[in-house]
């Protein structure tokens, strides 16, 4: 069986590898159990879209599901306007665009356009600051592209066992899953 990866995961895996094992140990026990404040107001962002309010045109899409094969991605996108022609990803509150966020809209946008839609714009939406934040397509940022794929390998290769992970103290006193974690400082 062929193991996908969650759109989601390529954020927490900048974050800390370790991190997506661990969401994984969870399984199905309520998020709230285990969330911190910031990502349960970060899921709250997404209620509108997950619910379908957030807009009633017919070209506007919420929500959906993508795949895409080249990647083997899977996910949801926030909204994309089909006649703008543009993708965007909504976070609650940016204090700085991490390159998750960007390889996260990177994701959406290979599997939007597979599926056979046209993506010439992409940004990120800072929901309490009410600030539209436009990111260059990947082809417009060789750099940034060439780290998105490095990223996808460095997923595909990872292993839990791998001895050459070494924490960062920083992560690890925010991390929700320090208290599991044997490497956590």
């Amino acid at each position: 069986m062929e193991n996908y990866i969650p759109i989601s995961f390529l954020n927490d895996f900048i974050f800390c590898p370790r991190s997506i094992y661990f969401h994984q140990v969870y399984g199905n026990v309520e998020q709230e159990l285990y969330h911190c404040h910031i990502q349960i107001e970060g899921k709250a962002v997404h209620s509108s879209i997950e619910k379908r309010f957030y807009s009633t045109r017919k070209d506007v899409l919420m929500g959906i599901d993508v795949y895409c094969e080249k990647y083997n991605i899977v996910g949801k996108i926030d909204i994309y306007d089909i006649s703008a022609k543009k993708l965007v990803e909504r976070k609650n509150r940016i204090v700085k665009i991490y390159d998750g966020y960007i390889f996260q809209l990177y994701a959406q946008t290979f599997a939007l356009r597979e599926m056979g839609y046209e993506v010439e714009h992409i940004a990120l939406y800072d929901k309490t600051h009410n600030i539209m934040h436009p990111v260059n397509l990947p082809e417009n940022d060789i750099l940034m592209f060439q780290k998105f794929e490095k990223l996808i390998q460095d997923i595909n290769s990872f292993s839990l066992s791998n001895k050459n992970f070494s924490p960062n103290e920083n992560k690890c006193k925010t991390c929700i899953y320090s208290q599991l974690c044997d490497y956590s400082i």
